[in-house]
């Protein structure tokens, strides 16, 4: 009966570490997440988690336009096919940049400026580490604008992000510059929340846009240019509004899926150590008390 109890004993002290152990990766699985959160640095996208990988191997490819098109109106529609919605796509033009948007269910659309004459259209891809891809082929348009004066340079918005973001609630600061055109110049804002800005600026060069989000996305930000001539220019970029997101605040430039990393391997080593270690131990109890049974008997 002794070495019964004693057995049962093992039993439900195997079973206690078991289910502790067990409680523990649940725990530690259910912390392990990879999304945007509230990050207290502004103007960055907030990450809990990181896990190396490698950069992507898929390039974006460019559907439309198609090579040698001519080219009248502005803004451009660029679209094309992608690999990952955790990817971004950022297109140039002549090798500057020229807009960005998210990979959504295999593609991405975005609108873009071009210069006057030949532009040469090419989309490279971006992870969540900004680790780059390889260039999409390289897609030739030519853009005839009408009345063009080649003693003005054409105006034009860039900037040196494409990407940003900020904790809802947080102000949003977004670097833009203005080159070319002549001033003043009026800008339009769309934050891809239901809410637009309009500047004016007496001078090009660089200035900052702000804004707030009130909640948790991505969004799709939408800028345009228009100079004393009459001449426009457009840049679209990505917002993001650190945090989890839901199927209710997903903007049409894509949304971050939440996805949860359980790291079971170290746990399952653990458990293999307690399980030998029991039964180990419990047979050299046994074992001991066997052999003293045996010394009782034959005295």
């Amino acid at each position: 009966m002794a070495l019964k109890s004693k057995k049962f004993a093992h039993f439900r002290a195997l079973i206690f570490v078991v289910t502790s152990v067990a409680t523990l990766a649940i725990m530690l699985g259910q912390q392990e997440h990879l999304h945007a959160i509230t990050n207290p640095n502004t103007g960055s996208t907030g990450i809990q988690a990181q896990i190396p990988a490698d950069p992507p191997k898929i390039p974006a490819t460019i559907s439309t336009p198609t090579n040698g098109q001519v080219v009248t109106n502005l803004p451009l529609t660029v679209s094309g096919l992608c690999a990952s919605n955790d990817l971004i796509v950022k297109v140039f033009k002549n090798g500057v940049f020229a807009g960005s948007a998210q990979c959504i269910n295999g593609s991405y659309t975005l609108l873009i400026d071009l210069f006057n004459g030949k532009n040469d259209l090419l989309s490279r891809v971006y992870d969540a580490l900004d680790q780059v891809g390889p260039d999409s082929a390289t897609i030739t348009v030519t853009f005839v604008e009408s009345g063009f004066n080649n003693a003005v340079p054409r105006v034009t918005l860039t900037s040196d992000y494409a990407k940003r973001g900020a904790n809802p609630g947080d102000t949003l600061t977004w670097p833009i510059i203005i080159s070319g055109g002549t001033a003043p110049y009026a800008i339009s804002v769309e934050w891809g929340d239901g809410v637009d800005d309009l500047i004016s600026r007496s001078f090009n060069g660089s200035f900052d846009i702000t804004h707030i989000y009130k909640t948790a996305g991505v969004y799709r930000i939408l800028l345009k240019i228009t100079d004393s001539n009459g001449q426009s220019a457009f840049l679209q970029l990505v917002g993001v509004a650190n945090g989890a997101l839901t199927q209710d605040n997903q903007n049409t430039a894509g949304g971050t899926t939440t996805r949860t990393v359980v790291i079971w391997w170290p746990v399952l080593i653990a458990l293999a150590f307690v399980v030998i270690s029991f039964w180990l131990g419990g047979r050299h109890k046994l074992e001991n008390l066997r052999r003293q049974a045996e010394k009782r008997i034959q005295y």
